[in-house]
């Protein structure tokens, strides 16, 4: 997949390539399932050597570890910082005991942000993500304080990952109506097997132009290929960890898989590429432990609309209210086959009119 096909990332000026290397496997650090400095970058220099400009990383990763081997990278390579986009994440705890050592107040995000700076050698981050929902701080505070951050040069864009989708609605109201700094970007988990981002947040993202960058695209590996039924897996370090595949997902990989050898590609690159083919921008963030996993993520793979609409099928996730009853009466509102801007007419037929009491 060539990676110098840049996208826009949502809403904004900030060109990335259609994936992001995820750097929360850099370090080795006991207790994590990462790699060395030496395989990190390797793998850094693999993606970077094949157009990609889009890494991403958190304070948290490695206990900061993550960090500090990006900052040590683009230290020894003079002028290659200026031309990569690098998001960082805050909210992690990284002072255990300290009530103020994490979460998105204003000190502790002033305070993470110069901590990360430190770590990566740099001046600035282009992204900066709220890592998860603060629901003890104000979203005013957060969104105050990350506008400050922006127009004092110290980050450029910011997004929200793992937060609900009225409280991502509230913080870009807010900034919209007080002319402060939007988000461009969502960093979620979306993948094969984990779609019920499309309930929500999925929608949300669209109608605001907001970027979606997926978070564990292959499903903690278990779509990229090394999971068959009855067979073990030679790299199971991820498998310890998570456990294996149930039945239901197994029904996924199969057909992942089979579709894979209609195209010539791995399971990960049709994954990926099932991915990259959703409504709106989406920029997975690819993550590896050996450089032969990044490379056999980024192999190409032409998807045809017929082996789109398998795919469709076989994982369609079950959503919850109201989004599932939504979709059950979006399929009843044709009307005498009118269309209103290209879609099924919204009058209801008369049969569910008639059930309706005021």
């Amino acid at each position: 997949m060539p990676l110098d096909h840049y996208v826009t990332l949502g809403r904004s000026g900030l060109r990335v390539s259609p994936f992001a290397l995820g750097a929360m496997t850099f370090g080795d650090d006991p207790g994590s399932a990462g790699c060395d400095v030496e395989e990190s970058e390797k793998i850094l220099s693999t993606y970077l050597d094949r157009g990609g400009n889009f890494v991403d990383t958190a304070n948290f990763y490695s206990n900061g570890h993550s960090e500090k081997i990006l900052g040590d990278y683009f230290a020894a390579r003079p002028g290659l910082r200026g031309h990569t986009v690098v998001a960082s994440k805050f909210f992690g705890n990284m002072h255990p005991g300290d009530p103020n050592g994490g979460g998105a107040g204003r000190g502790s995000i002033i305070a993470q942000l110069h901590e990360t700076l430190r770590r990566l050698q740099t001046d600035y981050l282009d992204l900066y993500w709220l890592h998860n929902w603060d629901r003890n701080t104000p979203l005013e505070e957060t969104m105050r304080t990350l506008d400050d951050l922006v127009r004092a040069g110290k980050i450029r864009y910011i997004g929200f990952s793992n937060t609900p989708a009225w409280v991502i609605a509230q913080a870009q109201t807010t900034a919209l109506l007080r002319g402060w700094t939007p988000l461009i970007a969502l960093q979620v988990e979306y993948s094969l097997l984990a779609r019920t981002v499309e309930g929500e947040i999925a929608p949300l993202a669209l109608d605001q132009g907001l970027a979606l960058t997926p978070w564990s695209p292959l499903k903690n590996g278990f779509l990229s290929g090394k999971y068959r039924r009855g067979a073990e897996v030679a790299d199971s370090a991820r498998t310890a960890y998570v456990g294996g595949p149930t039945e239901e997902e197994y029904r996924v990989i199969d057909v992942v898989a089979q579709v894979a050898e209609e195209t010539g590609a791995t399971s990960a690159a049709v994954s990926l590429a099932w991915l990259r083919a959703r409504q709106g921008t989406v920029v997975p963030i690819v993550g590896a432990r050996r450089v032969e996993h990044l490379e056999s993520n980024l192999v190409e793979a032409a998807l045809s609309k017929e082996q789109l609409r398998v795919l469709d099928e076989i994982s369609a996730p079950t959503l919850g209210y109201p989004a599932a009853v939504n979709g059950e009466v979006r399929s009843m509102l044709q009307f005498a086959g009118t269309t209103v801007d290209g879609e099924p007419s919204t009058v209801y037929p008369p049969l569910l009119q008639s059930s309706v009491r005021y």
